[in-house]
Parts: C-alpha cells; sequence; structure tokens
C-alpha cells in the first residue's frame, strides 16, 4: 500500500508539473500575442475557454504515465535515464536529443495521420480541430483518446535509449515550446528556421498552418522529414489571410467546427481509409 500511494503521489505531483507548465507557457505565448498581434483572438473567448478545459484535462493523462516511469526511474532504476555526464561520451549528449525528437515526431506523425483517417477524426480528433483558428491555448486541446497517444511516447522511450536528465529536460522543453508556439498563429522564429534550406526541414506555424487549414498535410511534430518522404508535405501557409480575418471577425463570432471552411461536420466524410 505505501508503494502504491508513492507512486499516486508521484502521478499526481507530475499532473500539477504538467498543467502548471501548460499554463505558464501558453499563457507566456498568448500574452506576446496580444502585444505583438492585438486582436488576433477577438472573439475567441469561449474557444479559448474550451481550449484551456481539454488542455488541462490531457495534462492528468500526460501526468499519470510520466509519474510512474518518474517513481520507477527514482526508487527502482526501471529507466535508462542517467546522472552521471561521464556515463556515455559527450558526443552523445546532442545525439540523444536528436534521437528522441526524431522518434517522438515518428511516432506523432503516424499516429496524428491515423486520427485523420474518418473514424478516428470524428471519435477524438476532432476536438482538437474545433479550435478554428487554433490559439496558443490549443496546444494540448486533446480528446482523452488523442491525449493518450501522446502521452506514452517519451515515458515509452526512456526504457529504449539513454539519455541524461538534463538532456532529457531540454526535449520536454523543445515538445513543449514547439507545441504552443505552432498553434499561435504567428511566427515567433526568425525566417531562417521557417524558410529556406533549414526551414525547408523544420516545422514552425508556418507549416502546422497549413494543416488546421487544409487537414490532410503537413502532419508532423518537429521535422519534415515523414511529410517529404510520404508525400504529405504542402509547404507553409500563409498568416495574412488569417491575420485579415481576425481583424474583421465580429466580437461575439463562434466559428463553426469541423471542417476546413468552418461549416460544420466531418472533412474525412467520403474519405474513410484515405491517409495522404
Amino acid at each position: 500500500m505505501t508503494i502504491l500511494l508513492a507512486i499516486l503521489a508521484s502521478a499526481a505531483a507530475m499532473t500539477v508539473i504538467v498543467g502548471v507548465r501548460y499554463l505558464i507557457v501558453s499563457g507566456a505565448f498568448a500574452a506576446a500575442t496580444r502585444v505583438r498581434h492585438p486582436g488576433l483572438y477577438r472573439g475567441l473567448d469561449a474557444q479559448m475557454r474550451r481550449e484551456l478545459w481539454w488542455s488541462l484535462a490531457s495534462a492528468a493523462i500526460y501526468g499519470v504515465p510520466a509519474g510512474i516511469v518518474a517513481w520507477g526511474w527514482q526508487n527502482r532504476g526501471w529507466t535508462r535515464i542517467y546522472t552521471d555526464v561521464a556515463d556515455y561520451p559527450l558526443w552523445y549528449l546532442p545525439v540523444s536529443v536528436l534521437l528522441y525528437l526524431f522518434a517522438h515526431d515518428t511516432w506523432f506523425y503516424w499516429t496524428h495521420r491515423w486520427m485523420h483517417r474518418s473514424g478516428p477524426f470524428r471519435l477524438a480528433h476532432a476536438v482538437h480541430h474545433a479550435s478554428k483558428p487554433p490559439t496558443a491555448w490549443a496546444a494540448m486541446a486533446f480528446h482523452p483518446i488523442e491525449a493518450l497517444t501522446g502521452a506514452v511516447a517519451i515515458p515509452l522511450l526512456v526504457f529504449a535509449i539513454p539519455i541524461h536528465v538534463g538532456a532529457l529536460g531540454l526535449v520536454l522543453t523543445v515538445m513543449t515550446v514547439m507545441g504552443v508556439t505552432n498553434h499561435m498563429g504567428w511566427e515567433i522564429f526568425p525566417r531562417f528556421m521557417w524558410s529556406g534550406r533549414l526551414g525547408g526541414w523544420l516545422i514552425t506555424a508556418s507549416h502546422h498552418q497549413r494543416h488546421h487549414d487544409q487537414y490532410r498535410c503537413n502532419y508532423g511534430l518537429y521535422f519534415r522529414f515523414w511529410d517529404r518522404v510520404c508525400g504529405t508535405d504542402r509547404g507553409i501557409g500563409d498568416f495574412a489571410r488569417a491575420h485579415a480575418r481576425a481583424a474583421g471577425r465580429p466580437l461575439a463570432e463562434r466559428p463553426a467546427a469541423g471542417r476546413p471552411d468552418g461549416r460544420a461536420g466531418d472533412p474525412h466524410r467520403g474519405n474513410a481509409g484515405r491517409t495522404a
């Protein structure tokens, strides 16, 4: 019973950490949006409250496996997380970060693409796409089924790939920042990161914006590798039209969810079985 209570306490603590992290990071970027692009979220108060609710629910789902694994690492040595930098060559530190990001990106691409099949979309992923346009609060606005597919990725990786605890912290930071900035409706990163040679391989808000506009493309999280290999990369989007719509959006507008054109319904109807 003592062990069970300790595990439950670890899961609860990690849930609080994930939730507070979401509130701080999304809140900071939402505030930056109001300074940089005043009015971009005009009329979206109800949507942002819904995004906040779904995200905090997702925080609990993310926190449970993370808390269990954290307890196992500290008390039973379950994972391959290490604390002594000398345990592996120094060159392995950046390599481990890239391995984690690529593995996570691979998991995300294929689960995300599966979520865009007609059945899973209606059942779960439509919750995320109900944000039209997405805001900085939408990064974790997932149905519990989708949240579960995301919550297990990093906890599973720590059993397979050795990583220093500091490098793992960097991976989680990148995951959090990219999740928020990809949804906030404008580019915070310098142009070379989303345009040109480097931008051709990295995913930022400009690339993910097109996914929210067109649905069946740009499925990746960090890198454009799988989108390019699988022919689902349709380049970067343009925020000009979205910002123009925001400027003319009535205060009381409540965007409909479920279709790229804003009309209610399933954007994948008639496309069951297709994943491209």
